[in-house]
This record gives C-alpha cells, structure tokens and sequence, in this order.
C-alpha cells in the first residue's frame, strides 16, 4: 500500500510542479510586458527584485490552476494505461487511490493560506513601492492633488511633487477630533518630505481650528475689539509658527510611506491587509460597520481561493477519467475547468457585494458549486 502511494504520487509532483510553474511565468510576464515602458535602463536585479515580490500573489492565483493540471494529466494518464483498472480489480477503490491527490491539495491548501494572509499582503507593499520609488522614478507624485487617509486620525495632501529630491510642495496635513469634526489641527508647509512612518514639514504653520465657534463671530459688537480678538481667538484656540523657517516639525503617520503607495498610488490599491490587520478590523472596538463588513469579505475571500485547491481535486477527477487521454487535450480541460471556476468565483464575489449580511455565500459559491458538481460527476462515472 505505502508503494501504492509513492508510485500515486511520482505521478502527481511532475505535473503539480510543472503547472506552477508555467502558469507562474505567464503572470509574471504579464506583469513585465505591462510595465516595459518603464523598465528602460533598469538593472537586472531591480527587475528580478519586483517580480519576486510578486510571487507570494502569484502563487495564491495560479495554485488551483497547477493543481488542476496535476489530476487530470496524472489520473488521465493512469486511466488510459489502464493502470487504474489493474488496481481496481485488485480490490482498491478509486477513493482510496486518489487519496495522496487529496493530501497534496491539503497541503497546498495549507501554503496557500499561509501566503494568502501572512506573506502575499506584505510583499504587494513592497511591490508597490519598489515599482513606484525605484523602477518608474515616479514616488509619490501620484499623489498630487488628492487627499489621502494616513491613519492614525491624519489626512494629507501635496500639491506637487520633486521625485528628484523627493520632496513634497504645498502641503497640508489634517486631523479632526473624532468626538467633535469641527475641532481639529490643521498644518500647511511650504515643502516635506515622507519617509518610513514620519512627515518631515518645513516652512509651516500648526493652527487649531474650531468652526463651532465661527458663529460667534457675526454678533461681536464693530466697536468692540476685545470681544472681536476673543472670538478670533476662541475660532483658532492655538496657532504654532517656527522662528526659523528651516526648524522641521516630525509628524508620526499610521501609514508608512510604502503602504501609503500601494493603496493610493494606483486606480486600484493594492491587497495589503493580512490576518493581523482584519481580525483587528473585525473585533476592535469603535471599527466602522462599512469597514467590518469589508473586513469580512477580505478575509473570506483570502481563505476560500485557497481551498479551492482541495476543492478542484475532486472536481477535476471524474473529468481526467473520462478525457485525460492525451498531455494536449488533458491541459485544455485543464484550462476549461479552471477558467469555469474563476469566472464563478467572480460571480460569486459580486453576489456577495451585494449581500453584505452573509457575503459567505458569495465568497464561498464556486467552491461549493465544484465540490457537489464533482461529486455528483463521481457518482455517475
């Protein structure tokens, strides 16, 4: 039996890893071809640095995909052989033969999750600021004339950008009492710079502001200027101006720079929250209903892609024995039942936008769809 099972899995490894790995170099290329424009003189290593930040993403989208691959040309092999039919009648079942497919779609299950939550959402940061820093020269240009969430309670904006000195212009950074939004501190500088976790400014000014007190202004007296440098002074409670304009004010972000690239620098931000971040989303106190409910979504999402690596094993199986007759037609049905299922996984993920109450059913609708269909299909061969 324990021959049985290394002889099952010779036959299951090749394919396995063959399909990772093809599937992984047309991604990647893909990844090169978009962005050639900007890799003009960029060194080698450079290169190699950012498509190696991308492989942990990679992986956990093209896996399913090699695991596909690996039934239906290992088991359609086997069927044609007849290999199969020499084991069953030997007294095995068919259940008992696939078995080492289903461990090693555990086992991939088991990296996938791993690189899914703990590994993918880190190396995206890193991949976006590499790519927006380093290849394209561009840093947080960006980001000009939007308004960013740096966490933390602070809001930023920059007028322009110097990717030469990487210096920001015309900056303004805010942050509003969570208890009363019309009480707040706002800062203007000339010029700052981002790096890490802190905002450098220079040539600024740090006002508290309160607009609840705005009101007051149009009853003070034209012939009273105590009751008018009172109201003034009740509208900006604290005003803080340096003496020397090269003084630096040091403001810690929750963002960091590179977090802040890749979920802003792009039309879509990048997938940059693992584990830590949405359980905290999900059981802190004072979290917003909208980000919970997102939070939910994510980390259904990041858990059911990659079950579907179990998943296609056994939907994968009754379609090797009945066309995995040749390595051509057995990649096409491959490819077939693999498109079929992301298209249903997005379909599911737009069903479950929609129902916010229970997006598990959403999330979880192609595994489950596969799962019975193969089964089913099983039940029939």
């Amino acid at each position: 039996m324990t021959r049985l099972t290394r002889l099952v899995t010779a036959e299951l490894v090749p394919p396995l890893l063959a399909g990772t790995l093809l599937f992984t170099a047309i991604l990647s290329f893909g990844y090169f071809f978009i962005s050639s424009q900007w890799l003009a003189g960029v060194p080698v290593s450079l290169i190699a640095r950012w498509i190696g930040y991308q492989m942990p993403d990679t992986l956990v989208k093209v896996l399913p995909m090699a695991v596909v691959l690996m039934t239906v040309v290992a088991f359609g092999r086997m069927n044609t052989e007849r290999e199969l039919v020499a084991v069953q009648s030997g007294g095995l079942s068919l259940g008992r033969l696939a078995r080492p497919a289903a461990v090693l779609g555990l086992l991939v299950t088991a990296l996938s999750v791993w690189l899914s939550l703990w590994v993918a959402p880190r190396a995206n940061v890193e991949t976006r600021g590499l790519y927006w820093d380093a290849l394209t020269g561009a840093g947080l240009s960006q980001l000009s004339g939007k308004t960013v969430d740096l966490g933390a309670g602070l809001t930023l904006y920059i007028q322009g950008y110097d990717a030469a000195s990487r210096e920001m212009r015309g900056v303004r950074v805010e942050k509003w009492q969570a208890d009363n939004p019309r009480r707040g501190t706002v800062i203007f500088a000339d010029r700052g710079t981002f790096e890490n976790n802190q905002l450098s400014l220079r040539g600024y000014g740090v006002y508290g502001v309160d607009y609840g007190a705005v009101k007051a202004l149009s009853a003070v007296p034209d012939n009273d200027p105590a009751a008018l440098q009172a109201a003034v002074q009740a509208v900006f409670p604290s005003v803080v101006v340096p003496q020397n304009d090269t003084d630096p004010l040091n403001v810690d972000t929750g963002l960091s720079r590179k977090q802040t690239l890749a979920q802003y620098a792009d039309a879509i931000g990048a997938d940059s929250e693992g584990w830590p971040e949405l359980i905290t989303a999900l059981t802190a106190p004072g979290v917003k209903d909208s980000d919970r409910a997102a939070a939910r979504l994510s980390l259904n999402r990041k858990l059911a892609l990659p079950f579907a690596n179990l998943v296609l094993v056994l939907a994968a199986l009754p379609f090797a024995l009945r066309f995995g007759r040749t390595l051509g037609v057995s990649l096409g049905v491959a490819l077939l039942i693999a498109v079929a299922y992301y298209l249903l996984f997005s379909v599911g993920l737009s069903l479950a936008g929609l129902v916010p109450g229970l997006p598990e059913l959403g999330v979880w609708l192609a595994n489950i769809v596969f799962a019975l269909g193969g089964l089913w299909l099983l039940r029939r061969s």
